[in-house]
């Protein structure tokens, strides 16, 4: 249960996936200008990323180790998150039209974002068992999502700030991602190996 607990914790604030390992900045940076879209792509990347490590999971022990197809890897998870963006996609399309319309062009950019296809292949290369995997595929999506939320926060209150013209824009956001990050990176001590 200690290992859980640490997992948890490193990933959510030690070796968070977008300001430690700086993967999945797209998103980060083009959906966290509003706190509603922040939240909707956070909710939609954590559904995708825990589907789709489960399924790569069993997919890899189950098929392409005994078949050593070790080769097709990311080819099958590529098409695999495909299917579940597409799948969530369509959901929201029929079950919330509002949030479908919020989310807007950054819903299919999460089959690109490479913190959906780097948490399964994290979980491989570290020898997961499926418990594991499971276990790092939620907590490395609650760390994407916190960050997404905290920062979409920031920005909202940044755009209502007195902020000097040279920094209005993306000088500013790129100021408080690294700041963040710094943040962040205090974290590391935290844990012994």
């Amino acid at each position: 249960m200690k290992f859980y607990f640490f997992l948890f914790l490193s990933n959510i604030l030690i070796d968070n996936f977008i300001l430690v390992k700086f993967l999945g900045l797209c998103p980060f940076l083009g959906a966290s200008s509003r706190l509603e879209m922040a939240i909707g792509i956070s909710l939609s990347t954590t559904f995708v990323i825990i589907i789709s490590t489960i399924l790569l999971w069993l997919i890899n022990f189950f098929i392409l180790i005994p078949f050593n197809l070790f080769y097709l890897r990311t080819i099958i998870y590529m098409l695999i998150i495909s299917c579940g963006v597409q799948f969530l996609e369509i959901f929201l399309q029929n079950a919330s039209p509002l949030l479908y319309r919020i989310l807007g062009i950054y819903l299919p950019l999460i089959t690109t974002n490479c913190a959906v296809l780097a948490i399964p292949l994290f979980s491989l290369y570290l020898n997961h068992v499926f418990l594991d995997s499971l276990f790092y595929g939620i907590s490395a999506s609650l760390g994407f999502s916190l960050v997404m939320i905290i920062f979409s926060s920031i920005r909202e209150r940044i755009s209502l700030s007195d902020v000097p013209l040279i920094f209005q824009g993306a000088p500013i956001a790129l100021i408080t991602i690294s700041l963040m990050s710094l943040i962040f990176m205090g974290f590391r001590g935290l844990i012994k190996n």
